[in-house]
Order: C-alpha cells, then sequence, then structure tokens
C-alpha cells in the first residue's frame, strides 16, 4: 500500500455535501459494491433521521470512523466520502491494513442541517459565521458519554452518542478517528496515546499542503502538548480538576465525557483526531518574540472576552422575554457569556501562577490569544443573530402575536445583522486570511489517519 497515491487520489472537492447527499452517495456505495460494503442503520437522531453506517472489510482489527460529532465540521464528512470509496475500490488497500472499517459520514445530521447554508458557499467569514450552528455541551455527540469522576455525573447520552456506545461495545476498536476541525488557525492533531514515531509525519502532512501548524496556545489551559502540534486527547476529567486546582470549587460541568474516554474504558483503543482550519493566517506558526509576555496575552484575551460577551448579553437581553424553548442557537452562547463572565477567574489564576508566563510571547501565542480569540468570539454574535431570526420566524407564523412585538423583534435583528457585518468588517481588516481548498484539507485528514491506522495495524 503507498499511502501518498492513495491521499494523491483525493478528488478536487469544491464544496461540502448535505445530509441527504451523503446519505445518497452512500447507498450508490453499498450499491456499486455489494460484496465488499454493507451499509445498516446504526442508530436514530433525535428528530428521526437515520443514521448510516458502513461497514467494509473483514480485518481481525476493528477501526470506527465518525464524521460531525460536531455539526459545523463537516470536513471529516468529505474525508470519510472519499475514504469509504478508496476502501471499497482497493482490495490492497484493505488488506495492508487489516481492518473491519465501520464508518459514519454524519453522526449529527439534525445539527449539520442547521450548518447547511454555508456548506456551498461563498467561504468568507461573514457567510460562515452568519450561518454557524453549534450546538450545547450536552447535546454535543462528542461530548456526551456516560462519565462518573468526584461530583460529576452523567448517564443521558443522547440517541447519537448511543449508536457510537453501540458499535464501541460489540467491536472493541483497536483505532477510532473522531473527524473533528477547527475553524481558524493552523494543523493540529490529538491522540490518546503518545505515539512520538508518527508525530513527524502527522506535521508532515500538513506542511506539504503548504498548510501552516498552529504552535500557539492550546485550545484549553489544561491539554497536554506530547509534541509541537500534537496533544494528548481532551479529557473532561483534566478539565474538572483544572477548575477545581484554580478556583477551589467543584466545576458545574453539565455534558459528559468524549468518545476517546470511552472508548479507552472498552478496549486499548487509540483515538485520533485531526483538527484543521478552513481559514488561516501565518503568523499562526510565527515562533519568534512579540513586545508581551505570555501573560500579558492571556489576560488581554480574557478582557477582550469578557467585552465581547458582555455585548452579547445586553443584545440578547431585549429579546428575552421572546425567546422559547424550543430555540437551538441561544443555549451554546448562554453557556459561554456564563463561563466567560463568572469562570474566567480559573484562567487569570492560572496564567498568574506560573512562571512559564513571564516569557516573552511568541508571534503565535499573541495571535491566538488576541485575533483567534476574535473569530470564535464571533461565532457566538452569529449565533445570537440566529437566535433572534430564529423567534421573529416563529413570531411571523403565529396569528395572535402583537404587531408592535413582531416590529420590535425584526427591528433587533436588523440592528443584530448590521452589528455582525461590521463585525467581520473589522476582521477582514486585522487577518491576512487565506481559504483553504477542501482537496487540501480531506488529503490531511486521509494521510493522518492512514498514518496511526497502519502504525497499528503492525503492532
Amino acid at each position: 500500500m503507498n499511502i501518498q497515491e492513495v491521499v494523491s487520489n483525493v478528488p478536487d472537492y469544491k464544496v461540502f455535501l448535505t445530509v441527504d447527499e451523503l446519505d445518497k452517495s452512500t447507498w450508490e456505495l453499498a450499491k456499486e459494491f455489494p460484496d465488499i460494503v454493507t451499509v445498516f442503520e446504526a442508530g436514530t437522531s433525535r428528530k428521526g433521521h437515520s443514521i448510516l453506517c458502513i461497514k467494509i472489510g473483514d480485518g481481525p482489527k476493528n477501526a470506527l470512523c465518525f464524521a460531525c460529532p460536531h455539526p459545523n465540521e463537516p470536513i471529516g464528512a468529505m474525508t470519510m466520502e472519499y475514504f469509504s470509496r478508496a476502501l471499497a475500490e482497493n482490495n490492497q488497500l484493505r488488506e495492508k491494513l487489516g481492518f473491519t472499517w465501520y464508518i459514519i459520514k454524519c453522526i449529527d445530521p439534525d445539527g449539520v442541517r442547521l450548518n447547511e447554508k454555508w456548506f456551498k458557499g461563498p467561504f468568507n467569514l461573514y457567510n460562515y459565521t452568519r450561518n454557524y450552528f453549534r450546538p450545547i455541551g450536552y447535546e454535543q455527540v462528542e461530548w456526551t458519554f456516560p462519565i462518573d469522576y468526584k461530583e460529576l455525573h452523567f448517564h443521558n447520552p443522547l440517541p447519537e452518542t448511543q449508536a457510537l456506545m453501540k458499535i464501541i461495545d460489540e467491536t472493541k476498536p483497536e483505532f477510532m478517528y473522531s473527524l473533528h476541525n477547527a475553524g481558524f488557525g493552523g494543523a493540529y492533531w490529538y491522540v490518546s496515546h503518545d505515539l512520538q514515531v508518527l508525530y513527524e509525519g502527522l506535521r508532515h502532512s500538513a506542511l506539504k499542503q503548504d498548510i501552516p501548524l498552529s504552535l500557539g496556545e492550546p485550545e484549553e489551559p489544561f491539554i497536554t502538548k506530547w509534541s509541537p502540534a500534537v496533544f494528548k486527547s481532551m479529557s473532561i476529567k483534566d478539565a474538572y480538576d483544572f477548575t477545581e486546582k484554580y478556583t477551589g470549587a467543584a466545576p458545574d460541568i453539565k455534558n459528559g465525557t468524549s468518545s476517546s474516554d470511552y472508548a479507552l474504558e472498552k478496549a486499548d483503543c487509540v483515538t485520533l483526531l485531526t483538527e484543521l482550519p478552513y481559514f488561516y493566517d501565518s503568523r499562526i506558526q510565527d515562533m519568534t518574540e512579540g513586545d508581551i509576555t505570555r501573560r500579558e496575552a492571556v489576560l488581554q484575551n480574557v478582557e477582550i472576552s469578557k467585552a465581547h460577551f458582555i455585548l452579547l448579553e445586553n443584545m440578547l437581553s431585549e429579546i428575552r422575554p421572546y425567546i422559547s424553548e424550543s430555540n437551538p442557537f441561544v443555549k451554546l452562547v448562554d453557556e459561554v457569556i456564563k463561563f466567560v463572565l463568572e469562570g474566567s477567574e480559573a484562567k487569570i489564576k492560572w496564567a498568574n501562577s506560573e512562571p512559564e508566563f513571564d516569557r516573552p510571547a511568541k508571534i503565535s501565542e499573541i495571535f491566538d490569544n488576541l485575533q483567534t480569540a476574535k473569530f470564535y468570539n464571533g461565532l457566538y454574535m452569529g449565533l445570537s443573530v440566529r437566535t433572534i431570526e430564529y423567534e421573529l420566524e416563529r413570531l411571523q407564523q403565529d396569528e395572535s402575536v402583537n404587531r408592535d412585538d413582531l416590529t420590535k423583534v425584526k427591528k433587533k435583528l436588523e440592528k443584530g445583522e448590521k452589528r455582525l457585518k461590521e463585525y467581520c468588517e473589522r476582521l477582514e481588516y486585522e487577518l491576512n486570511y487565506s481559504v483553504i481548498s477542501i482537496q487540501k484539507l480531506v488529503k490531511i485528514q486521509v494521510e493522518s489517519g492512514l498514518i496511526v491506522a497502519g502504525h497499528i495495524s503492525k503492532q
């Protein structure tokens, strides 16, 4: 098996496929390769959509790959769109890897549908932000696996999560690929086991596609770095311990643990995540020293975020009486507002207590704390606008609604959209970003997966 040959055959995808298009392609693959490909229903979503799982091969080891564990992350769906066909077509690839593959192109179809308005482009900051959706933690497939740890007890997995649990329980996979991606920045990886021999190959898979590595701050301060741009898989236990250590109190965590944690309870399963951005700026890998300390960069990050989420709280407070329980967009915004305004204490104490923060910050760290943070903060402004839009559409269908109320909500939506456009225009000015082709992103995820799967198959 030649990894580079498999990688080089990735098509030049121009758009992301919708849920219906992915399902159609899955059934077509099974029809085309009836002796190799089996499709079965792994479960159903909360809204009753069938979650299709593709079974390919008959190797002695099992591998589970699932895409869209966060519904705003469709790169993995395209990776599985390509890889499932590559496996079906290539007998040598299946035999050399030696796995029985279980592939789910879309594990959260309901959430993905709420992102589909940006899937066909144009691919720019405003269109992505305006049509972005991500659910609150306890409604995310990735973070609703059962756990009992100290004062954290979660035993309410989503139907989608239960579908994954059933496959993990029955197959006890040696390799699991949870297909995530970031939005802005550079490439980085999470691996459940410290496999130092693989990290240079992972980094090279991105660099050969001219995609920079993310060499700034990790996503969360409690994350362990295995190697530059390679981190230990996130654990809810680490998040719990960090908050407890720096606040002196048990954290109020409402979600469960990750797929990686759950799989490790069932088998010695190596889990891989390949995090890739849609947009990047070369400053994300600039390791020269800046003119402020790392502590100053982190503390400025906290202040920027506080100011932003105070603005969002004020923006939403004016329409709170109209927000319904069925609104899917407001939940995550409210959670993050609370976390940023009440829970920044741990991050501040962390930055003030560690001598590591006395050194001059790298340009990449400054960029992460100041510019990248603004990109991600903007997504919550987009969710806030969609919150208002959802209620306006609901009220317009209710004939009993007061006309003045309807006008008020409509004006709030117009004001919110104007504010969001201005915010994205400022980001366009501050960022020197490029849009990465879907083909390059899929190539990196495919190669990364083959590097790790190939290593496991040899053990």
